[in-house]
């Protein structure tokens, strides 16, 4: 019986020194700060090598599809197939690349280098830097003070030796920041993007119509982004202005689909024309290098795969592309993100950031009647002073933006609309600006309030948890 107790005691006595050694000295608690526990690594990520993953369940042909989408989004661009004549870098995989293809800005900026690629006389503007986020750069105002809001390109093919007898001037960078007339944008992250495409509006509305009561208690009165021409419709999203339904990609919700975002990216981005966009935006005749559009449908082709455009290769490869892969116990280990998890949804983050919306049937057995774990509305939301951007876009105002999607944010590194910050914690805390007093107030402005209440300990829960994404 006395050997019992004793060991009993013993176990007793070991377990309260194992707490005694787990657990931090009051002064070690009371000191504790949060802070961001830093960009997760590729193990728990999508995918964990540097090529894009396709979703589960394609076929044979689909991945077929995918494949040449992805080696179409890793070719390097020329002038002779119509690079330019203005342009902010040279390849998609240049841009979506962080944590690996199909991502966002990486941890050295390639445009950088491109700045001089083949001769090219390009100065660098003061907001690219080595170590910087990859930016393309919009004018708020033209010059007569209306509203501009369009990119304006960084670089030029101007001195490059596959560009002849071009001469360009970059635009105006240092005048537009000392007048505070310039704004940036970050790649958006592509994974998961073909369940976002297949998300029905009526699962979205749906969405928005629901939690109504605390919503209206934290002000929060998100609307799609529904481009209608000519009308602005309060209430509604960012509809697209030819069949009247929501649209969903990019910063502002501005692109209805994956084509769409494709074509544009292809002519903004990098200067090439296409189908959907077959003019040039610089029609500078000297600076011509190929036939107007760019890139087409091949009808000479025999294999369809061959025939298809390259707009519509990168569409494929966007569409197909796997969704982010969370960790479930890094960092901070699962009691950590689970507490975090629960903490995000009880002070309101998840009235934004729907953390599942759900594809309907869709033609691609993949993508169909599947969770999108996205963790955002796909709204538009007022974010007030601190984070505006003075840009209109549909009906996204000046200081609106879609709902960031959360899913991978715990492998990016430059956050916000602009790349400003590499802290979480930061990129939380610039959610809160703006008052009601001033007509101005985040609609984020009650959440983030209630997250700077919480002890510091909790926030490290939640900052564990946005990480683990």
């Amino acid at each position: 019986m006395h050997r019992k107790l004793s060991v009993v005691v013993c176990l007793l006595l070991g377990l309260v020194m194992s707490l005694l050694l787990h657990t931090p000295p009051v002064t070690s608690l009371s000191s504790f700060i949060a802070q961001d526990p830093g960009v997760r690594g590729l193990v728990a990520g999508a995918g964990g090598s540097i090529a894009g993953v396709p979703i589960a369940g394609l076929s044979e042909s689909q991945l077929a599809f995918f494949n040449v989408g992805q080696d179409e989004f890793n070719d390097v661009e020329d002038v002779a197939g119509g690079l330019g004549p203005r342009m902010n870098l040279d390849a998609c995989a240049g841009c979506h690349v962080q944590p690996m293809v199909g991502g966002t800005s990486p941890a050295v900026n390639p445009q950088v280098a491109f700045a001089t690629t083949n001769g090219a006389t390009n100065t660098v503007p003061s907001f690219i830097t080595r170590n910087g986020p990859i930016r393309e750069a919009r004018f708020v105002r033209n010059p007569d003070g209306s509203p501009d809001g369009g990119v304006h390109n960084l670089f030029t093919i101007t001195g490059r030796t596959d560009a002849p007898g071009c001469a360009l001037a970059q635009p105006d960078f240092a005048g537009a920041l000392a007048s505070h007339n310039v704004i940036f944008r970050i790649p958006t992250p592509l994974f998961g993007a073909g369940l976002l495409e297949q998300i029905p509006d009526s699962a979205i509305l749906a969405n928005q119509a629901s939690n109504a009561t605390p919503k209206s208690t934290m002000g929060i009165s998100g609307r799609p982004n529904i481009i209608l021409a000519g009308s602005t419709i309060s209430g509604q999203a960012n509809l697209n202005g030819n069949d009247g339904t929501i649209a969903r990609f990019g910063w502002k919700a501005q692109n209805k689909s994956l084509l769409l975002f494709s074509g544009e990216a292809y002519n903004v981005e990098m200067g090439i024309t296409n189908e959907l966009f077959q003019t040039e935006r610089d029609e500078t005749p000297a600076c011509q290098f190929a036939p107007v559009p760019n890139t087409v449908f091949d009808t000479a082709a025999v294999e369809t795969l061959n025939a298809l455009s390259p707009i519509e290769k990168f569409a494929f490869f966007m569409r197909f592309l796997a969704p982010p892969t969370p960790s479930p116990d890094t960092p901070g280990g699962a009691a950590s993100i689970l507490r975090g998890q629960l903490l995000f949804s009880d002070i309101g983050c998840a009235l934004c950031h729907t953390p599942t919306l759900h594809t309907g049937n869709t033609t691609v057995k993949a993508l169909g009647n599947q969770p999108v774990n996205l963790f955002s509305d796909v709204l538009l939301h007022h974010m007030g002073p601190g984070l505006a951007d003075g840009v209109t876009q549909g009906q996204a105002g000046p200081d609106e933006f879609r709902t960031a999607p959360l899913w991978g944010v715990g492998q990016r590194i430059f956050l916000l609309h602009d790349g400003r910050t590499t802290d979480l914690l930061a990129a939380i805390q610039a959610h809160q600006s703006g008052s009601a007093g001033t007509n101005d107030a985040s609609e984020a402005n009650a959440v983030i309030q209630l997250f700077s209440n919480l002890p510091e300990s909790q926030k490290q829960d939640i900052l564990n948890f946005l990480r683990s994404l």
